[in-house]
């Protein structure tokens, strides 16, 4: 059974930083990409980031480029992302995704952790 558990979130003042994190189980994960989305209240779900886990290749969306890292352990089977200069408008549910390299759908998702900015 695939779990994908998210943690790291929590309130932050803007300018300020977290890490969050994404462990993975129950099935190998070399054929995937490994996303984090977000959702606000009344907004939809948004792309945040992606990483594969084999190579180097990284996708971000423009409103957190040069303030997000997506990054992975693969001994952890762990996908991080490291979000710096926070600001009220990153607050959002923060989910991780896991879907096949070559399709354009994410299968698997985790249950969410809440990252709240405060201005």
């Amino acid at each position: 059974q695939v779990q994908l558990v998210e943690s790291g979130g929590g309130l932050v003042q803007a300018g300020g930083s977290l890490r969050l994190s994404c462990a993975a189980s129950g099935r190998t994960f070399s054929d995937y990409r490994m996303g984090w989305f977000r959702q606000a209240p009344g907004k939809d779900r948004e792309f945040v980031a992606s990483i594969r886990w084999i190579g180097v290749s990284t996708d971000y969306a423009d409103s957190v480029k040069g303030r997000f890292t997506i990054s992975r352990s693969n001994t952890k089977n762990t996908v991080y992302l490291q979000m710096n200069s926070l600001k009220p408008e990153d607050t959002a549910l923060y989910y991780c995704a896991a879907g096949l390299v070559f399709d354009s759908q994410y299968e698997f998702w985790g249950q969410g952790t809440q990252v709240t900015v405060s201005s």
